[in-house]
């Protein structure tokens, strides 16, 4: 199942994006962590010192190596420089899985134990000097995308990814790429100003959209997402002694997070559980050629001084079906 977490700076997305991915490593299943956010740190909300997470190898400088790897023998893709990250894959491409090896994964993740558990860690990388003034947080994240584009997840398998902040991620079609999307809010006017924003972009895209509330004290915050968010609101998280002790460096073993809080985070994964059988394969690899068109269109064929239309693969459906015809 890929996942995403969503909310405005401050809202408490990495905390929560972190929380489940422990829930889900302890339980025993295979996880994917990708933190997609520029700010970095969903390292250290799953324990790493800041050398530890200062280390990651970045997706966005490995790019070379992916598209060359995620390429494979398709012939409608002549060099890896003629991809950008909205190529789809078609016969003859590599796709991505879960559970194996793979040079992407041997370049770009790393292995992150919590309490005995392991999930792989994959990071956009943060800005450098050099981009400050000349490059996006597109240019970092487009990694990503390109791998959720190849990636290809079964019943029980996680790809958790810690979004950037606010409504920014439909400058691209990354938004499209998530079984669900769990929106966290706090309980004010600001906290529930990115759900309508997010609401209203994705409505057209058949986007999965669910609520998660973030720093209730009381009746009256419950209160207010119910008339703000109405049926999207899927459960609330309030004051967490173990993340306040996470937050100082010292963080408890994860079976002593509160009930309240391991309840809420069960209800997560059972949303998220439910999504699979609502997937269609068509309508996901149909966004990603629409999304990989308007993209060749605006700028792509330009900077790659080829027709970019040309990639697509229009007999080619990305699914787990897909993974048995390679």
């Amino acid at each position: 199942m890929k996942i995403a977490f969503v909310g405005k700076g401050g809202s408490g997305k990495t905390t929560l994006s972190a929380l489940f991915i422990r829930h889900l490593a302890a339980t025993g299943a295979p996880v994917i962590a990708v933190d997609a956010d520029i700010n970095q740190h969903l390292g250290p909300a799953l324990g790493l010192d800041e050398a530890e997470a200062a280390a990651l190898p970045a997706l966005g400088e490995r790019l070379p190596l992916i598209k060359e790897y995620l390429r494979g023998a398709n012939p409608r893709i002549t060099s890896a420089t003629e991809m950008i990250k909205t190529t789809p894959p078609g016969a003859g491409s590599r796709l991505l899985r879960v559970c194996e090896d793979n040079p992407v994964y041997d370049a770009c993740a790393r292995p992150v134990e919590l309490d005995g558990d392991v999930v792989r860690l994959m990071v956009t990388g943060p800005f450098t000097d050099a981009d400050l003034g000349v490059a996006c947080y597109h240019s970092k994240t487009g990694a990503v995308e390109l791998c959720l584009n190849h990636l290809v997840d079964g019943r029980g398998e996680y790809v958790v990814v810690d979004m950037t902040a606010g409504s920014d991620s439909f400058a691209s079609g990354m938004f499209t790429r998530f079984d669900i999307t769990f929106l966290v809010a706090e309980p004010t006017r600001k906290g529930v100003s990115v759900y309508r924003q997010y609401k209203e972009y994705a409505r057209d895209f058949g986007v999965t959209l669910k609520v998660v509330g973030n720093k209730v004290q009381g009746q009256d915050d419950l209160d207010f997402l119910r008339a703000e968010v109405g049926d999207d609101l899927l459960v609330t998280v309030g004051h967490s002694d173990w993340v306040r002790a996470l937050e100082k460096g010292r963080p408890p073993r994860f079976a002593l997070l509160e009930d309240v809080n391991r309840r809420a985070l069960h209800r997560l994964r059972t949303a998220a559980d439910a999504t699979y059988e609502l997937r269609d394969p068509e309508r996901y690899t149909r966004q990603m050629v629409h999304f990989h068109l308007k993209n060749a269109e605006s700028w792509g064929n330009e900077r790659t001084g080829a027709d970019l239309a040309a990639q697509v693969d229009p007999s080619f459906v990305l699914g787990e079906s897909a993974v048995a015809a390679v």
